[in-house]
């Protein structure tokens, strides 16, 4: 076997991260099965695959042709499913989808972290499988991604590929698929979108790039309260053209009255980011306003917000019934960001405090706590990739009854756990987007003295790979 090559595959399970695993014998190894990870399969499926990568102990291919197909298998919903990276299993039915995110929990659990003898939950669903996001963040480009379909066809469309506004190509850079629907946020979401290229692009307007840096364009981002009416439009530019502005946004609350609030965050920087130096308001407030757990949250342009507000809200739920908190504890929450999860779980215990490393976050959510006269949530600006124990002594605080933990994907570094374990509350409440470094981190806490109880997955991104897992672990 080697790169290039194409078989015949029998897909037979599902990987972490979406992939289907075949097995098959090859004359190096013999009378041993050899993993093939088949991107774009699903068990059940009889495929043609291309082996794109060769290694000792495993390879990966992409499908050519779906010989037969899976019983799992649905017809896609979007005109972009198969190009863009937004949704990779739109393709997959629904609980299938459920199904496989839980195996792949449960496999990385007992792999990765070695665990046992826990309790396992069932997967909590999304309610909504269409229009979830409250963000989309899309990104201008000056060489647009062209289909094989127009290529072939030598279409009009050649003659526009200097122009796109839509989402990037995986793990390609510089090139961006226009995009003219997407059922990740909802139908105003689309027609903002469709107006701001057909503005931009009717004007000349100049797109950055990071090769010259030049360029004015960088991204369109929408925000989207679920539970107001509230309707942020935030272009992210390099230049500060006052009167381009207006006029762009006169041409939006023309056709969408809707939108509550347009700010025009200005970057200087030549890293492409979506985060401005300095920001302009030109319609509204320049911020929304959402709720979770009956708790008002101020959004600004750039403060992190739980991406699916609906499920959010019954993910901390779901933290909250693990904790079984009672009006006497005090609880740390870590990696607290703009203190959604600190604010939702005021209200079940005597004192919260919040610990963060991003200085932005904690104003937020010291702004957030004010917006809900909430007296019993203190917040602390620490370094969580470094000790933070050390502010428990020099603030005074009370040592915690619950710790509850919701790091990034790269999950926690081994001197928070080691605090975690030096603090030693009776129970841990690990909230995580990344189960793989979950399952890592928690191992560790059992040779602390921990013990894991229970886990439930949460879905909260429909249609990707992407997997949401709570777990509790007791002092022993």
């Amino acid at each position: 076997m080697k790169r290039n090559d194409v078989l015949q595959l029998e897909i037979i399970d599902y990987a972490f991260e979406g992939k289907g695993i075949a097995k098959v014998d090859i004359d190096e190894r013999p009378g041993k099965k050899f993993v093939v990870f088949v991107h774009g399969a699903f068990p059940g499926d009889i495929v043609s695959a291309q082996i794109i990568r060769k290694k000792k102990s495993y390879a990966e291919a992409k499908v050519l042709e779906v010989i037969t197909p899976s019983e799992y298998r649905t017809e896609p919903k979007c005109v972009h499913f198969g190009i863009c990276g937004g949704c990779k299993q739109q393709n997959l039915d629904y609980s299938a989808q459920l199904k496989f995110k839980q195996e792949q929990v449960l496999d990385v659990f007992r792999k990765i972290g070695g665990l046992e003898n826990f309790e396992v939950n069932d997967i909590l669903p999304s309610e909504h499988i269409f229009y979830y996001r409250n963000k989309m963040e899309f990104s201008f480009a000056d060489k647009r991604w062209l289909t094989q379909e127009e290529i072939s066809k030598n279409s009009d469309s050649l003659q526009d590929r200097n122009f796109a506004l839509g989402l990037h190509i995986p793990r390609i850079y510089d090139k961006v698929l226009d995009i003219n629907e997407c059922y990740l946020q909802s139908e105003i979401s689309s027609g903002i979108l469709n107006l701001t290229r057909d503005f931009f692009k009717g004007r000349g307007t100049t797109i950055f790039t990071t090769k010259t840096h030049e360029g004015n364009l960088r991204n369109l981002v929408i925000k989207q309260s679920k539970h107001t009416d509230d309707l942020m439009v935030n272009l992210v530019t390099s230049d500060d053209n006052e009167e381009l502005m207006k006029e762009y946004s006169r041409a939006l609350l023309e056709k969408f009255p809707e939108i509550t609030t347009i700010i025009n965050n200005v970057n200087k920087k030549k890293s492409q980011t979506a985060f401005g130096d300095y920001e302009k308001v030109y319609h509204g407030e320049g911020v929304i306003y959402d709720y979770i757990g009956g708790y008002k949250f101020r959004i600004s342009a750039n403060s992190f917000f739980q991406t699916n507000t609906l499920q959010g809200e019954r993910l901390y739920q779901a933290a909250a019934d693990f904790a079984e908190f009672s009006k006497e504890d005090v609880v740390y929450d870590l990696y607290s960001g703009a203190g959604t999860i600190t604010i939702f779980i005021s209200k079940y215990v005597n004192k919260v405090y919040g610990f963060e490393s991003v200085d932005a976050a904690v104003k937020d959510a010291e702004a957030n706590v004010k917006e809900n006269g909430i007296d019993n949530v203190n917040f602390f600006l620490a370094d969580l990739n470094k000790s933070f124990s050390y502010l428990v002594e020099k603030a005074s605080i009370p040592k915690p009854t619950v710790i509850i933990a919701d790091p990034p994907r790269g999950g926690m570094n081994p001197r928070t756990v080691r605090d975690i374990a030096r603090l030693s509350p009776p129970k841990v409440v690990y909230i995580s987007c990344n189960p793989a470094t979950q399952a890592r981190d928690i191992a560790l806490l059992i040779e602390a003295g921990y013990k894991l109880i229970k886990i439930r997955p949460v879905d909260m991104f429909p249609h990707t790979h992407h997997i949401e897992n709570v777990a509790l672990l007791i002092r022993k």
